[in-house]
This record gives structure tokens, C-alpha cells and sequence, in this order.
């Protein structure tokens, strides 16, 4: 039977709930349900005057719009706007009936550029997030995983310039050079002469200054005009293009505990003492981190507060056919290298870099056999480099081989590696809209408190579905075991006896039974509730 006239209803009039609007299992139900907003209040109560201006937008309404757009991987603001019209969802989350206007798409950014900007708004919002999700005992930090991504920046790979390199500052500067002094000194070697640094030190960021002077000779890198904060990325056979890294760390389980954003062409090593400073109060017992975290710096730090770094197998870079480095054995009790011919390579110096050199002699080594598989130098001399904290890559090296620490390097790909692919899939990580390192900061925060948000939601939503059938089971487990009786008639005695059949003894194993599966399931929660049951 076919049916026409279908389009009768548009003009229809209905009296409706907008509660009944949105289904109970709608994710943004959840979320509502697992989180209490006002939280917003507090920490944007200082943006605000008292007593004078017109009534403001809802702070909690202007968080939750851009929550949406990172939530769900809409591309833009005017674009979360327009699904704000049409979608009764969003509506009922932001506290909108069908009739109320929806702000204008350039709200949240004018609010943003007054009110926000260059506070920590978003990292205390993300904390907060990540402080529920503690409450519930859902986060392990005793093992965390860091790595860094890139995000395409917004700004074209056409439009740049050319600018000078500055030689940007080491967050372990100081410390290395008390060390290379120590060393010099004790091998009886001159101070080094402090390096003349008239510029300062700066990393792949920065405002673009058009009327810079390059000197001849002077080492340049590319800056987008569009946005200079930015940094030129490559790598391999990826599309050059200006971009963000985000570094971030996760625990076993994947949940998001802290991320640091910085210029696409500055190195992870570079980059990681901002995050390290964030999750180092969550004292984990182990860091676990990809090849590009491997340097010796990174291995002091956190040997010295007490971290195992979990680093992956690093493949010698020699030339085919030549000695590998580890060939070469170093004796710590005359300080030397000894090479495959069992000739001795004597310390030389150590140079600004932190690397102590050791070199051979010449006139052994011209005469030595394997000498095309040792140096092609024209003055056939070998030199062996050593960093002045090589002692704590061997440490990290011996805990890389610990046993059971290859699967739980394995475990990169089901937590940060999968919390990167989520979040470019789902919502909206590949690239970025905003110019700017502040702005970017501010996409990362809510981006990752989204993602910790729902994964929360959905996590307490099971937990209350799976409720109704442990009471049940309970009744089940009371009924059948506390009141299992029999009544019985003696003659002989002519008097009625309860024949309780061990009805007490399965009523405490039962209870025992319970504890233990509460406490399983609620992580400790459940043992006040069980504790009473018990008594009952």
C-alpha cells in the first residue's frame, strides 16, 4: 500500500518534554549524569565583575559549546552552532529549550580573547576531570606511557620565511655543564670558556618579525607567516607541512594524565621537562617511552627520582661493515676503551657537548690489520665518545632487559598510540583552526578532558546497569541460603524442631562471597555496604 502526503505533520503543533527528548543512553545524558558543572563557577568567578556590566552568557553553557565540537569532531564553531540549532541533544545539555536563541558562533571566541586568554582555564578544567576520575580508583599511575603527536597547524606551507635558528636553551644546561667541568678537573684539563650568547635562546616559536636581518653564513629555519608559532615538521615521507606537537601521558588503562604543547620541529627530548613536571607527583614506579626519549638526560632525571625508564632497543648507526660501538669495551677502572685488537684507546678530552673522547694511537693503528673495519680518518686515528652520564643509559639499558618489561613496552599500542588514533578519528585532533600555541593549548585540554569525560560516563553508566542484577543476585543468595529450613514433628517428644541444615554456616560463606565480589567491582566501595549487610 503506498502511502502519500507524508509531509502533513511539519506543520503540526505538539506540547513535549525536552527531557523526553533525548534518549536515556545518549552519550551527552551521560555525561551530564557522571559530572556536577558548577565546578565552572569557582574558577571563573575572578573573570567577572559583581556589580556593573549587562547580565553575562552562563559560563557552564559557554564551556560545554566548544566541549561539543571537540566531543563529537566538528570542524568549526560556526558549524557547532548550526548543529546547536537542529539537534535537541545539544540543546538539552547546554540547558536550551526549542525556542531559545543560540549564541552566535563568535561568542565563544570574543569571550575567549577577554576573558580566558593566557589563563589556565582549560589545564584546571582537564585536572578537575581527571580528579573524578581518581575518585572512582580507576587510574593506575604506577606505570605511565609518553609519547607526542603532531596536530597540522593552521597556516599554509606556502606562506614562510626564512629566520634565524637561535641555538635554543637545554632544561638540563646547567647541571650538564657542572658535570663536564667536574670531569675536566678530574682528569687535570682547563675549565672551558664560556660560549659568547648574544641572542637569546628560543625554540621553534616566536613572532614572526619581517624586518629580521640575516647575517651571511647564519643557520635559518622556516616560519610561517601565518602563524609563527608554529614549527616546520618532517618525517620520512610525510607530507612537510607547519605543525604542533603534543606530548602526552596515559597509565595502563588509557586514561589522559597530563599533555605539553610546542612547535612541530622541536625534538621530544627537548620538549619533555614541561610534562615530566606534571605527572612526576603522581610518583610512578615506571615511564615508558618511545626511541625518541632515549638520551642520557632524560635517563638521569628519572633514575635520580627514583623512575624506571623503559626505553626500546636503539639499532647502532656504524657503517656496514665496520665495528659497532658496544665492540668497543669500556674499563672503568683505568678509564679507557680497549677495541676488538685489544689496543688501548686513552681518554682525551671532553668536550662542550658532554661527550668525553678517547682516542687510539697512530702508529698502532696504522699498522693494525682491521683498521678498514675500524676508521676511515686520514690520520687513522679512532675516537670512542662517552657522555659524562653514559653510567644511566647502562642502567636503563639493564632494566630494558629485566624480564616481562618487553610486554609491557608492548602495551604502547593499546594505550597511547590508541588515545592518539581516537582522538584524531573521533574528535578532530588531525589538524587545528586556531593560530597560535595558546589556542592550541586550549584545543589539547578540552580535547583530552572530552575524552577522559566519556570514557568516565560510560564506565559508572555499566556499573548502574550491572546494579539491579547484583541486588537480585543477592536476594537469590540470601533466599537460598538463610532460609533453607525444614520443620519436622518428633513424637517422641511431641514439641516442634527447626532442622536448620547448616542454614547459618552458607549464610556467612555466602556473605564472604559477596564481600569479596563488592569489593572487586567497586574497588573498596562496596565493603561499608557489605559490612552491613553482614550484621543484618
Amino acid at each position: 500500500m503506498m502511502t502519500k502526503n507524508a509531509d502533513k505533520k511539519r506543520e503540526q503543533m505538539i506540547m513535549f518534554c525536552m527531557d523526553d527528548m533525548v534518549p536515556q543512553n545518549h552519550m551527552l545524558r551521560l555525561i551530564d549524569k557522571a559530572i556536577d558543572w558548577d565546578f565552572i563557577y569557582d574558577l571563573v568567578e575572578e573573570k567577572y565583575c559583581l556589580d556593573n556590566g549587562r547580565p553575562s552568557m552562563d559560563p557552564v553553557m559557554l564551556i560545554k559549546i566548544p566541549f561539543i565540537q571537540y566531543l563529537y569532531g566538528i570542524k568549526s564553531m560556526r558549524q557547532t552552532i548550526r548543529e546547536i540549532e537542529v539537534n535537541a541533544a545539544y540543546r538539552w545539555f547546554l540547558g536550551l529549550d526549542m525556542m531559545d536563541p543560540v549564541p552566535h558562533f563568535s561568542t565563544f571566541g570574543k569571550n575567549y580573547t577577554r576573558r580566558f586568554k593566557d589563563t589556565d582555564l582549560f589545564e584546571q578544567i582537564f585536572a578537575k576531570i581527571l580528579e573524578d576520575c581518581m575518585k572512582f580508583n580507576l587510574v593506575d599511575t604506577e606505570k605511565i606511557f609518553v609519547d607526542s603527536t603532531h596536530v597540522k597547524a593552521c597556516a599554509n606551507s606556502k606562506k614562510m620565511r626564512k629566520r634565524v635558528a637561535h641555538e635554543q636553551a637545554l632544561w638540563y644546561e646547567e647541571e650538564l655543564q657542572k658535570e663536564i667541568a667536574k670531569d675536566r678537573e678530574a682528569h687535570g684539563k682547563k675549565p672551558l670558556k664560556e660560549k659568547d650568547r648574544n641572542d637569546p635562546p628560543s625554540g621553534g616559536g616566536g613572532r614572526a618579525d619581517s624586518q629580521e636581518e640575516i647575517a651571511e653564513g647564519a643557520k635559518t629555519q622556516k616560519c610561517s607567516t601565518t602563524d609563527p608559532e608554529s614549527g616546520w615538521f618532517r618525517k620520512g615521507e610525510h607530507k612537510h607541512v607547519f605543525a604542533y606537537a603534543v606530548e602526552t601521558a596515559c597509565d595502563k588503562h588509557g586514561w589522559i594524565l597530563g599533555y605539553s604543547v610546542h612547535p612541530g620541529n622541536e625534538h621530544d627530548s627537548r620538549t619533555f621537562k614541561p610534562l615530566y613536571d606534571k605527572i612526576k607527583d603522581y610518583c610512578p614506579a615506571m615511564l615508558v617511552a618511545d626511541g625518541g626519549y632515549r638520551t642520557p638526560a632524560i635517563a638521569r632525571e628519572l633514575l635520580m627520582n627514583g623512575i624506571e625508564p623503559l626505553f626500546p632497543y636503539k639499532r647502532p648507526m656504524t657503517k656496514d661493515g665496520f665495528f659497532r660501538k658496544y665492540e668497543y669495551v669500556y674499563d672503568e677502572n683505568y678509564d679507557c676503551y680497549l677495541c676488538p685488537e685489544n689496543q688501548i684507546l686513552s681518554y682525551r678530552t671532553t668536550n662542550r657537548d658532554g661527550y668525553k673522547e678517547y682516542q687510539s694511537c697512530q702508529e698502532v693503528c696504522t699498522k693494525c690489520p682491521s683498521i678498514h673495519k675500524c676508521t676511515e680518518s686520514k690520520n687513522h686515528v679512532k675516537v670512542v665518545m662517552r657522555h659524562v652520564w653514559e653510567e644511566y643509559m647502562e642502567m636503563a639499558e639493564d632494566i630494558r632487559h629485566t624480564l616481562g618489561n618487553k610486554e609491557i613496552y608492548e602495551l604502547r599500542k593499546e594505550t597511547i598510540e590508541r588515545i592518539f588514533g581516537t582522538a584524531k578519528e573521533q574528535h578532530g585532533f588531525r589538524y587545528t583552526q586556531y593560530i597560535g600555541k595558546a589556542r592550541m593549548e586550549m584545543k589539547a585540554g578540552l580535547t583530552f578532558a572530552c575524552m577522559n569525560l566519556k570514557k568516565l560516563a560510560r564506565i559508572l553508566e555499566n556499573r548502574a546497569s550491572k546494579t539491579p542484577e547484583f541486588f537480585g543476585f543477592l536476594r537469590f543468595l540470601v533466599e537460598e541460603s538463610l532460609y533453607v529450613e525444614k520443620w519436622c514433628w518428633k513424637q517422641s517428644q511431641h514439641q516442634l524442631c527447626l532442622q536448620s541444615e547448616s542454614g547459618i554456616a552458607k549464610g556467612y560463606a555466602a556473605l564472604r562471597f559477596l564481600l569479596i565480589f563488592i569489593t572487586a567491582i567497586s574497588g573498596g566501595a562496596g565493603l561499608a555496604l557489605c559490612w552491613n549487610l553482614s550484621t543484618f
